[in-house]
């Protein structure tokens, strides 16, 4: 696979690096006590949702399919590692021949989450799950809270469109991963053309400052604009007066003038302004552009405003002030011995201070009330309730090491749009507030159930 693929600068062979020492560290622990190749079960969930969300979006999962397909120990990786000696020979030589063959099943890119969610179930031996921990948690960590921001957004945005523009606000692989996951979340275009190569995301991009700047007059700067790019080009006309812009800008394009850009001042009221001082020029069909830190709520507060687009940077490449999913990768499962055939005992952490974890392999599937809204995430080990099996969510997303469900991107936008549509009103509510619906956990082998 190509590297540039996976947002990889070019001289970066592999995936495989993307790991922290701690995991080689119990790779050779567990080879030399001869329990690296137990049958285990790994999985990816997380114990709350970030303070005030409603509701956590699944984002990365495509290139968590990516990066372990691509999880290879080249000859400069191993040299790496032999020369830094992280590792004995022996397991430089496992290394060596390591390719990922076992199973991975997940909530599919695009789908909703809540705490105690298993939003990512990893099996196969001890030894190559534990490699992937680090590459498969940072992707579904930055990526899902992206793409949970956007949707809020989205949400608040309404039936006008999305530009994402933060490219400029983050490390230039992220900007790219950014753009995938806003997209995910809503998003119609970006300004980021890695992303548009990459992914095939919509393209945008308008003009700054510094170009109007350029020039001795701000309509020797639209002039230049509408001569290069046409008369349906968006124009900046917040450099100087605003309302003199505006009409330089029809001047210069006509009615025909596609879009205006305003990137600062009071958004409510110069929108209105501007709307009116267009409609009166003939200009009736130019759109109005906003831009200018907006978050979820700058929105939602302009959805009086006569907006037809937001651009949107800073706030959306931090995750809105949560950059971060908090999820864990825990093992749940493991057999009691190197035997393909021995039987898988739950395992779990039962520490004090709120990271303890429930284990066993599980399964969830999504309650539905009588009008067929979403009710309660339900999470469970052992068979699956009566009723549930035709809403399970887990989906098998690599088998005996082979990629099984890629998709393309805008079925995980479409998902995303379906799955959010199917939780209760309140969810898309800015204010802050509890999860949406429970988690309820079920035990397969007593059925009983208890709350999150």
């Amino acid at each position: 696979m190509n590297t540039a693929d996976l947002g990889l600068p070019v001289d970066v062979p592999s995936t495989a690096l993307f790991t922290d020492q701690y995991e080689f560290t119990m790779l050779q622990a567990a080879m030399k006590a001869g329990t690296a190749g137990r049958r285990s079960v790994f999985e990816v969930f997380t114990r709350r949702l970030p303070n005030g969300r409603r509701y956590g979006v699944v984002g990365g999962t495509g290139r968590v399919l990516d990066a372990v397909e691509n999880f290879r120990f080249d000859e400069d990786v191993l040299g790496f590692l032999r020369e830094r000696r992280i590792l004995d020979e022996e397991t430089l030589q496992w290394l060596a021949g390591y390719r990922f063959s076992g199973d991975i099943w997940g909530y599919p890119e695009g789908e909703v989450y809540f705490p105690g969610s298993p939003i990512m179930r990893v099996e196969g031996s001890f030894a190559e799950c534990v490699l992937l921990e680090t590459v498969i948690l940072s992707i579904l960590n930055h990526d899902s809270a992206i793409a949970a921001a956007a949707s809020r957004m989205s949400a608040a945005a309404g039936d006008r469109p999305l530009i994402e523009m933060g490219a400029r606000r983050t490390h230039e692989l992220a900007a790219v991963a950014a753009s995938r996951a806003a997209y995910v979340g809503g998003f119609t275009s970006t300004s980021d053309l890695a992303a548009g190569f990459r992914y095939g995301i919509p393209t945008v991009g308008t003009s700054a400052h510094a170009f109007t700047l350029l020039h001795d007059r701000e309509r020797d700067a639209f002039q230049a604009q509408v001569d290069s790019m046409g008369r349906g080009t968006t124009l900046l006309v917040d450099t100087y007066d605003v309302a003199e812009a505006v009409r330089t800008a029809v001047e210069v394009a006509g009615p025909e003038l596609g879009a205006v850009r305003i990137d600062s001042g009071d958004l409510l009221l110069v929108a209105h302004r501007v709307r009116q001082q267009l409609d009166e020029l003939g200009a009736t069909d130019t759109k109005i552009i906003v831009t200018s830190d907006l978050d979820e709520y700058a929105i939602a507060s302009l959805a009086a405003a006569p907006v037809d687009a937001y651009g949107v940077g800073t706030q959306l490449v931090t995750g809105s002030g949560h950059p971060t999913c908090s999820m864990v990768y825990k093992l749940v499962a493991r057999a009691q011995s190197a035997d393909p055939k021995a039987p898988l005992v739950p395992v779990a952490k039962k520490s004090s201070g709120g990271k303890t974890s429930i284990g066993g392999r599980k399964w969830a599937a999504r309650r539905l009330d009588e009008y067929g809204v979403a009710e309660a995430e339900v999470v469970g080990t052992g068979p699956v309730p009566d009723g549930l099996a035709d809403r399970q969510l887990l989906v098998e997303l690599v088998k005996g090491g082979d990629v099984v469900a890629r998709e393309p991107l805008d079925a995980v936008r479409d998902r995303h749009t379906a799955a959010r549509a199917n939780l209760p009103m309140s969810a898309t509510q800015l204010s802050r507030g509890e999860p949406v619906i429970p988690t309820e956990y079920v035990n397969g082998r007593s059925g009983s159930r208890t709350g999150a």
